[in-house]
């Protein structure tokens, strides 16, 4: 074949192959667009359901266990303030003043993880939380990354401050198969999460970085450390009466 026709023949491949390649890309692209969650719905509804939730009933039904879950919903004002600002020293204390995302918060956290020789952690903001529990998974893949960064912009514009953290109150895992501030307050307390006190909530926030393990009840000195140091916290954290 001569030499021209070679180059000739690359070319053609060259270009099918970008052609195909396009194509994929077009097509992933309309999949998920068609796939995307609908994000101002919950400006007046509850989720069904969560990522985080199924996961846990998948991993239960693969086990061969029981996958129910206590989960029970309840709306904003029947949430103690005791237990928002438990949660809200604990995992995110500017969330009123914030657009979704803390890069100061981010950069100390992988600064104190590198000092640590740990994984980062406590860089995400609640509305980063909600947006991971709700649609994504644990993974820290850039994808899915970028997923959350999207979602939590689109939970910023679409929703009020209160209707996110009234959103995260309800669906954050507080233990093994126990999701939300209602259940978790009915079975670690025998109480509404209406009527818990702060030594309660801190109890209940302290749970967060470790649900599976830290919970009420838990003899754990880090996990008890975990509750001390929210509860000074919260002591300091006077102005957040007003926002809550």
């Amino acid at each position: 074949m001569a030499r021209g026709a070679r180059r000739r023949s690359r070319g053609r491949l060259g270009r099918g192959a970008l052609f195909l390649a396009l194509v994929a890309v077009a097509a992933w692209i309309g999949y998920e667009a068609w796939m995307w969650p609908r994000v101002g719905e919950l400006a007046t509804r509850a989720p069904r359901t969560t990522a985080f939730i199924e996961r846990y009933r998948a991993a239960e039904r693969a086990a061969g266990r029981d996958a129910r879950v206590a989960w029970s919903w309840v709306p904003y004002d029947a949430i103690s303030p005791d237990v928002k600002r438990a949660v809200l020293v604990a995992e995110d204390i500017n969330f009123f003043s914030h657009r979704g995302f803390e890069v100061d918060a981010a950069r100390r956290a992988v600064t104190r993880a590198v000092e640590e020789g740990e994984r980062p952690r406590g860089a995400s903001t609640i509305t980063q939380q909600l947006a991971k529990n709700l649609w994504l998974s644990p993974s820290r893949n850039p994808v899915r990354k970028l997923r959350e960064a999207i979602l939590t912009w689109q939970l910023e514009r679409a929703l009020g401050k209160r209707r996110i953290l009234e959103l995260y109150l309800n669906v954050v895992e507080l233990g093994p198969g126990v999701y939300g501030v209602e259940a978790a307050a009915r079975r670690y307390f025998g109480k509404s999460a209406a009527a818990l006190v702060s030594a309660e909530a801190a109890q209940l926030a302290a749970s967060l970085p470790r649900p599976a393990r830290w919970h009420p009840g838990s003899r754990s000195a880090a996990y008890q450390a975990q509750v001390a140091r929210i509860l000074k916290r919260m002591d300091r954290a006077e102005f957040l009466r007003r926002l809550i």
